[in-house]
Parts: C-alpha cells; structure tokens; sequence
C-alpha cells in the first residue's frame, strides 16, 4: 500500500481520511505523515523483536546495514551512531589487512564482579583512560558508546575504515509530499500489514474528534493488552517464522566466554 494516490484512493492516507471522516484539509499531510511514521518506527520495533535469524531491515534502504569507521590511534572508546536501534556485531581489520576479525561482546556481568577497566589491565589517572594497546578481542556497549579490551594502535590494527559495525535501524520514513500527486512510496515491511499504519495513524485523530471509534482501531491494531492481538499479533508471528527453510536445534551456550 503506497503513502499517497488521491486517483485509486488505495493509499495509506486515503485510508486515514475514511476512519477519520477528514480531507488533506481537516486532517493536514504533515499531521498524517508524522503519525505514520511515529507508527512505522513501532511496527520496525515489533518486528525486530520477533525476527529470527533472516533479519529484518527496512526493503527502502539502499544499502547494507554495515558502517565503517577510522579509529584513533591509543584510543580505546568511541561513540557510534544513536540511530542503530541495535549493534550485531562488530568486526576489527589487523594492520596485516586480510579478513576482519570478529569482535566479542562482553558485560560486567561476565567478569565475577570486576569492573571492565580492571579485569582488562586500564588505568584511570582523573578522567583519562588509558588502556593497553593491541589488538582489541573484546567490546562493551554502554548507551551509545563503546570501549575495547585494547587501545588500537597502527602497530595492530589497519586503523583507516579498520571497524565494521553491522546493525540494526529503524525504519525509512516517509516525506511530507506538497500536492496532490501520487506518492508511491511503500512501508519497507510485508505488504499484508500495510495498512495498519493507516490504523495506527488514524487513532490519534478519532481520539479527539470520534473517541466512538477508538475501541475499534484498538481491536484491530492490538497492541493496548499485555498480549498481542489483532494484526500486531499477526506481524509477530510473521516475522518469527520467517525462517522457516532452517530448522532449530538446542545447543548448550557457555555462560562466561573468557
């Protein structure tokens, strides 16, 4: 279902006009375009809870969910970007260049009560951290940063676009369109469930001005009880079989991986 298409009228804000009994008038594009993708960055957030192991990213991006960055040199915590909803996996090029090297994800929680600075030989002097240089094995997430086991340095690490991050986003959003021309732009999620942006978008406005019609787009979304139903449920179960071509097996899993 596209954004916009005022001559079939089968588009995502045609459909919010007849919920809502509105026109681009009385209900404004920019209005309708801001709730659609309040909503779309929902429906990805559903979905990237339920994906397996095919994940999901949004079918309007161009490229790969894959960054690469230029680290510093002695240089052991970085920032990266706020938009990844979630980091995957990181990868480290060695200064001998070849293949990356996988990175491994490491929590307090693994190193019996010891803080990362200590387990892993970095000193604190201040608010200067100085960690070992070499090449980092280990990484810890703290909000929207960072910190390696290692400082990399030349020596170790092919430093110039020498990290690779592969992450997950949120979704391509939509643009508020200035006249009456078709919008083609779809939601980058399964065509069957289009539609409930239009529902989610909708719901804000019959809030106000038709609360009568509330408890229906509730009904039909589902995702006001604790358990899904509705199409959210429908989008859960979807997504958390699309695997279906690899069959799962239970394996043991090694609590502390040092």
């Amino acid at each position: 279902m596209q954004f916009y298409d005022a001559t079939n009228l089968r588009a995502i804000s045609q459909e919010i006009d007849r919920l809502c009994d509105t026109t681009d008038t009385s209900y404004p594009r920019a209005q309708k375009t801001a709730r659609v993708n309040d909503a779309l960055e929902t429906v990805v957030g559903w979905i990237i809870t339920a994906d397996g192991t095919w994940q999901f990213d949004d079918e309007n991006f161009t490229t790969l969910p894959l960054a690469r960055y230029t680290l510093t040199s002695g240089q052991h915590s970085y920032a990266f970007n706020d938009k990844f909803l979630a980091v995957e996996e990181m990868q480290i090029l060695p200064a001998s260049g070849g293949l990356f090297r996988q990175l491994k994800p490491i929590d307090s929680d693994d190193l019996g009560g010891v803080s990362f600075e200590e387990y892993f030989g970095i000193t604190v002097s201040g608010s200067t951290f100085t960690a070992p240089s070499g090449l980092p094995e280990y990484y810890d997430k703290q909000a929207n940063n960072i910190k390696f086991d290692k400082a990399p340095t030349a020596t170790y690490v092919t430093l110039d676009n020498g990290l690779r991050v592969r992450f997950k986003r949120t979704g391509s959003l939509f643009t508020v369109a200035t006249d009456t021309a078709a919008d083609a732009t779809v939601p980058g999620f399964a065509s069957p469930f289009h539609v409930i942006l239009a529902w989610m978008g909708a719901r804000p406005y019959v809030a106000t001005y038709h609360p009568n019609r509330v408890a229906m787009l509730d009904k039909w979304i589902g995702d006001t009880t604790p358990t899904p139903t509705g199409m959210k449920k429908d989008i859960l179960k979807f997504y958390a079989r699309r695997q279906l071509d690899k069959r799962p097996i239970m394996t043991m899993k090694k609590l502390n991986p040092l």
